[in-house]
């Protein structure tokens, strides 16, 4: 099979898996599709997350590329949500890409709660084991079943998470060796 015929069967596959829910409700993988610039974001629930990336990996995006978060908290701005997705205080982005169709796509979960939990990309993308890490050092989102849910930039006995908008900003007095206090 040449290249350009695999590429071809790939999207005939991608085709089959974009299911038309009426006007304005596309679906994909499970998950309420929407566009922004000309990207792919797939809005899924906590309990769809773990089916959408698990049919997304199915279809050929066969790389985790990103995994981060958002806390809303404090943003007062309009935020650009299909009808239908509800915005929570966190959101949870996961960015995969398919190199035989080039083509990425975005995964965008809404949070909400003290302790927002979600089940980990670990087992499909190995590579995420690092980056759920550090959402959760950074902004305190658990991911379940994840092999090894501790600290990673922080140390273990730190206590909150620094990246929440609600976190105590802190100031620590920076010292130089060579700095005088005479003017």
């Amino acid at each position: 099979m040449s290249d350009d015929t695999a590429v071809n069967a790939a999207a005939a596959v991608a085709d089959d898996v974009i299911e038309d829910q009426g006007p304005g409700h596309e679906m994909r993988y499970g998950a309420i599709v929407a566009d922004s610039n000309g990207d792919v974001i797939l809005h899924a629930s906590v309990d769809d997350y773990l089916g959408a990336i698990t049919a997304a990996h199915a279809d050929g995006f066969d790389q985790l590329i990103d995994l981060t978060a958002v806390d809303y908290l404090t943003y007062a701005g309009k935020r650009a949500l299909p009808e239908g997705v509800d915005a929570g205080r966190y959101e949870l982005v996961t960015a995969l890409i398919n190199h035989h169709r080039r083509e990425r796509i975005r995964i965008r979960v809404q949070l909400d709660g003290d302790e927002p939990t979600i089940p980990t990309a670990f087992d499909l993308y190995p590579g995420a084991e690092y980056l759920e890490r550090e959402v959760y050092d950074m902004f305190g989102i658990v991911f379940a079943d994840h092999p090894d849910m501790s600290r990673v930039l922080m140390p273990e006995d730190w206590v909150g998470h620094p990246l929440r908008k609600d976190y105590a900003v802190g100031s620590i007095p920076v010292q130089f060796k060579a700095a005088s206090n005479q003017r």
